[in-house]
């Protein structure tokens, strides 16, 4: 049995390398950037118009000319248009180019527009030089670099990408998995079961999880005969990058997940936790190719180990910037005598000062997964400590968004 810091390091070092590839953009959302997208021009590429008025020289306002001729239009998607002279203003919209000559925009609302005599007549008394123009390349100038390498892409990476004319875009590759459920007890989720039975759950909400970050997995389900978990195995150990199982990997007779493991090669790294709920959680590999996490057949139990061990492999597998790691603060004194870490599961709240604070959520062990529903997050508590005291700090391992 090792500590959870070290079953981290096991799992942290044993880090796949996911090659890249290059996709369209508009199937790059929920994919890890593998390349820096560069501003291919200024942004805004032009003195940007940024409300419908009319635009005219700030120092004929200033020498007191209030009434201005209006000589045309400037429209979204046209050609500069250049300022006649002195009094003359030019009408322009939203998202159009400042005409030449020009150095700020009075909205409408402050103007009185005069079209018989094409006449603007400003009604404001103080003007701001550049006011309602969007200067050219004031967010970002020619060749910086607008998103690094590593990101997840989001709605705003496909805009940036789109803006610098990037039809295809470098990610990284996703991974084949497999996620297998085990146990004879267990039937598909349209079945109706019997008094001694359970519907399948684990592997829908791994592979949701998965969905999640972009990744679509294969679903199996194997009984509890060592003979058919590794003919099975083999072919899924053979056709996959990433296995987890859940089941089978505990002190039972009909736990066989780790001697099958073995003897299809693939090396045990750890076997147990000194944690709880997830105590006994099987990491191995095969040949520097392909992990295999094992988790323990209680909802619950997966579900922690998957946020707490899989996600973080995941990321760095993919080649995610690692996020600062959350702290969350007890809202009540919790108590609990063991000497392994715990985690418990907590519902969170950000308070008037922004901290995020957690309140206990205890369930009926790690069977009840239905208690998930009421909770956010797993606080993760030191063993051998005992008495936590309201406003105490410890790691947070959320799965739903804070």
């Amino acid at each position: 049995m090792i500590e959870v810091n070290e079953a981290v390091k096991i799992i942290q070092n044993s880090v796949l390398n996911f090659p890249k590839t290059k996709v369209p953009l508009d199937q790059a959302l929920g994919k890890v950037l593998r390349q820096p997208i560069i501003a291919d021009a200024d942004f805004p590429p032009f003195n940007r118009v940024m409300m419908d008025g009319i635009a005219i020289k700030s120092k004929d306002f200033e020498k007191g000319i209030k009434c201005f001729k209006i000589h045309g239009i400037q429209a979204a998607g046209s050609p500069q248009m250049n300022l006649a002279g002195h009094g003359y203003c030019l009408e322009v919209m939203t998202g159009a180019v400042a005409p030449s000559g020009t150095d700020m925009v009075i909205r409408y609302e402050d103007v009185k527009m005069d079209y018989k005599k094409q006449e603007a007549t400003i009604l404001i008394n103080k003007i701001e030089h550049g006011k309602n123009i969007h200067p050219k390349g004031a967010d970002k100038r020619k060749g910086d670099v607008l998103v690094k390498e590593g990101v997840l892409i989001g709605t705003p990476e496909i805009a940036v990408g789109a803006s610098v004319g990037l039809s295809e875009i470098w990610v990284t590759k996703n991974p084949s998995v497999a996620i297998v459920s085990t146990g004879n007890e267990l039937v598909d989720i349209g079945a109706t079961p019997l008094p001694h039975q359970i519907r399948r759950s684990n592997v829908h909400s791994l592979a949701a999880e998965m969905q999640k970050m972009g990744i679509q997995a294969n679903l199996f389900h194997l009984y509890d005969q060592k003979e058919l978990l590794q003919k099975e195995l083999k072919k899924i150990l053979d056709s996959h990058d990433v296995i987890m199982l859940s089941g089978g990997v505990s002190k039972g007779k009909f736990d066989f997940v780790p001697k099958v493991l073995d003897v299809l090669g693939v090396e045990k790294l750890f076997h147990t936790i000194k944690q709880k709920p997830g105590k006994p959680f099987w990491f191995g590999r095969k040949e520097g190719r392909k992990v295999v996490f094992a988790f323990p057949g209680n909802p619950v139990s997966t579900f922690l180990c998957f946020h707490k061990y899989m996600i973080p492999w995941l990321n760095k597998c993919l080649g995610i910037q690692d996020a600062s790691p959350l702290r969350a603060v007890l809202a009540t004194d919790f108590s609990i005598k063991t000497d392994f870490t715990y985690f418990l599961q907590v519902e969170v709240k950000v308070d008037a000062y922004g901290r995020i604070v957690a309140t206990p959520k205890i369930g009926r062990g790690s069977g009840d997964h239905a208690n998930l529903l009421s909770s956010d997050a797993f606080l993760e508590l030191p063993g051998g400590q005992g008495v936590f005291k309201k406003g105490e700090a410890f790691p947070l391992i959320p799965f739903r968004q804070i």
